[in-house]
């Protein structure tokens, strides 16, 4: 259910969970957790999904069964976020509940036309990881983050474009190739100038 694709040093994840809605089970957060563990020596990292929601969050049964509250969400975004490489979600759909996290700590989102973004945690009765906040926050400041974590309202994709939670919108399919595209510069220049440029942006690593 997930799929990893290296190109020398472009790594791409795929969700491949699309008759579920790409939700996320615990198996598929432990995994996802490990590649981007793993994922030192990448020059850059590509996360995206198959068919029309990149995902509905965490699968409803295992949620019910504790998955929601689960560290295992809290271990994949912290992953993400410390990876010296270039890390960009294209998110071929939708984007929902916990999924949200990992997205948030990539380093460029893009996204087709149609994709929504909410994340109704309140309405379910739990908090958000805690990192999600504060990185939702920096995106897109503290007024929007209470518009979707506190009234939880659906975001279109033009208004995440223009809130700052996504940086391009893309047809699905030019989605991956616009991807590649950013992550090109990256994968050829030198490993530390790179790391040092993600320094200089204010990424912090290891």
């Amino acid at each position: 259910m997930i799929e990893l694709h290296k190109d020398g040093g472009l790594w791409t994840v795929t969700l491949n969970r699309p008759d579920k809605a790409n939700s996320l089970t615990g198996a598929m957060l432990t995994e996802l957790a490990q590649i981007a563990e793993s994922a030192t020596e990448a020059r850059a990292l590509i996360l995206t999904g198959k068919g029309k929601v990149f995902s509905a969050g965490a699968d409803l049964d295992e949620a019910r069964a504790g998955l929601a509250t689960s560290d295992l969400w809290e271990r994949l975004s912290g992953a993400i976020a410390r990876l010296p490489c270039l890390t960009i979600a294209a998110l071929n759909g939708t984007l929902a509940g916990g999924a949200m996290g990992m997205v948030l700590a990539c380093d460029l989102r893009l996204a087709v036309p149609g994709a929504r973004f909410f994340y109704p945690v309140m309405k379910l009765g739990f908090l958000p990881q805690p990192s999600d906040p504060a990185r939702m926050t920096a995106l897109i400041g503290p007024a929007r983050t209470r518009l979707i974590l506190m009234a939880g309202q659906k975001i279109t994709a033009d208004e995440a474009l223009t809130f700052g939670l996504v940086d391009s919108l893309v047809p699905q399919e030019k989605l991956l190739a616009t991807a590649r595209d950013w992550a090109a510069d990256t994968c050829a220049a030198n490993p530390a100038a790179a790391t040092g440029i993600a320094a200089l942006c204010g990424k912090t690593v290891g």
